[in-house]
């Protein structure tokens, strides 16, 4: 196995015990990025030598004595994430020059623990409603790998990095995993700091991470302190499955799901039961329903006056449809917002009472597999739900669709058990995710 083809996990575990560099592993991803970005096209900025050298001064910090948790690991970062050495551009042709005096918290936490930026992943715009990623999807070029953070999605996806930042506003960071086959956390909002991140909307805006299974996903959640330092994910051997308690939770927006999306969740849960889980489905209060309508209220209202400077100072350089769904009228109808808001209240308190008889719900990823074509990113109506609701989110590969495409599902905890779906996800994914759907599996793209 070359060295890029391993887990974050794997990785971390090889170079603590001497038997891997990060150098090594820093040319390998390099090599792979060389061979495969000219068609997934995943990375918008890469200071080849200046990653090298870190990947280095890691290796000699390492032989002083010096290790950090991530130490050697090479990651990326969606390009509206600041880095201090990288422009952040946010696909935007008014900020190709951009160049930030300092990382954003999570960037700076990953670098204290070891690890060494690799590069800046392309987004959509601003990751909000400008031109899309150029990235494609790692198994067939004809489809998108999904958005706002195509590029970190599909660059763990097919190899080129053991794992990534990413943001989520609606489904940013869990539709692109469900439809590359990796693994993403969309941890509770407010959890890990959104400092040195270009907002959307504040009050939904949410750093997490993409990973190859859930060990990495609980290996960069501990340099955040959403598990404890020095623990991991994985249950003891002795932990009961009937003991876990899942709902399958179909939500209000199911009408809009596809057939390959069914299929997923109904994989999921017969695998859950056969293994010896107990489940039972989960309905939703009526209230529920009217979360998507709230979720958009919320996007456009905070994103416009999170954007109001920009849409007016650089209106000749914004893209149409920045202008369009930030309209700054939007500001004067505080009775709208105000509304979304507390729909969303009550439906906290409401999730609240659910979770008291549940460990996690399963619930659909994405309507199916990734869209044909590179003008849509697809849809977050199975996502924007659980965004505003503020809760931890959880994707994992389950099945292909009809493109031979992977679908996947998300694992929900309530609100701040981040340690506990982490956990939890230790021990279902293996039970859900048998059928080596990812495209981190060393897929080879499809250019159709």
């Amino acid at each position: 196995m070359e060295p890029h083809q391993l887990s974050a996990a794997e990785a971390a575990r090889q170079i603590r015990e001497g038997r891997l560099t990060g150098e090594v592993l820093m040319r390998s991803c390099l090599e792979r990025v060389d061979a495969r970005d000219p068609v997934v096209k995943a990375w918008l900025a890469i200071d080849r030598e200046r990653a090298l050298q870190a990947a280095r001064e890691q290796d000699k910090r390492r032989r002083d004595g010096a290790c950090g948790l991530l130490s050697g690991l090479p990651f990326g970062v969606k390009d509206m994430i600041d880095t201090a050495d990288l422009p952040t551009t946010h696909n935007s042709p008014a900020f190709q020059r951009n160049q930030p005096v300092h990382d954003a918290a999570c960037v700076a936490r990953a670098r204290h623990a070891g690890a060494v930026l690799l590069g800046k992943t392309d987004t959509v715009e601003f990751a909000a409603f400008g031109r899309v990623a150029a990235t494609t999807h790692p198994l067939n070029a004809a489809h998108t790998p999904g958005g706002s953070s195509a590029g970190s999605a599909a660059a763990v996806a097919d190899l080129q990095v053991p794992f990534a930042f990413g943001t989520q506003t609606g489904g940013s960071l869990i539709r692109p995993a469900s439809f590359n086959g990796v693994y993403a956390l969309k941890p509770t909002w407010g959890r890990v700091s959104a400092e040195g991140v270009k907002l959307l909307a504040v009050s939904l805006d949410t750093v997490g991470w993409y990973g190859r299974g859930v060990a990495d996903l609980a290996l960069v959640a501990q340099i955040f302190r959403l598990l404890p330092p020095g623990a991991d994910a994985a249950p003891g051997d002795d932990a009961p499955l009937h003991g876990l308690r899942v709902g399958i939770c179909r939500s209000p927006q199911w009408p809009s799901i596809e057939p390959a999306g069914a299929r997923a969740l109904e994989a999921a849960a017969e695998r859950l039961r056969d293994a010896g889980v107990t489940i039972a489905d989960v309905t939703l209060p009526a209230a529920f329903s009217d979360m998507s309508a709230a979720h958009l209220t919320v996007i456009e209202t905070e994103g416009a006056a999170a954007f109001l400077d920009l849409l007016e100072s650089r209106r000749d350089s914004m893209h149409a449809a920045m202008l369009e769904r930030l309209s700054p009228d939007r500001l004067d109808r505080p009775e709208v917002l105000r509304h979304a808001y507390r729909v969303a209240e009550r439906c906290r308190a409401e999730l609240d009472r659910v979770f008291g008889d549940y460990d996690v719900l399963v619930t659909p990823a994405a309507r199916g597999e990734a869209p044909h074509g590179h003008a849509s990113t697809g849809e977050a109506v199975f996502n924007a739900m659980w965004s505003l609701l503020h809760v931890p989110c959880l994707a994992v590969p389950c099945t292909t669709g009809p493109n031979g495409l992977p679908v996947g599902i998300q694992l929900i905890a309530a609100e701040h058990e981040d340690a506990k779906l982490l956990r939890v996800a230790a021990r279902l994914a293996p039970i859900i995710d048998i059928e080596g759907t990812g495209t981190g599996r060393g897929a080879v793209v499809n250019a159709e």
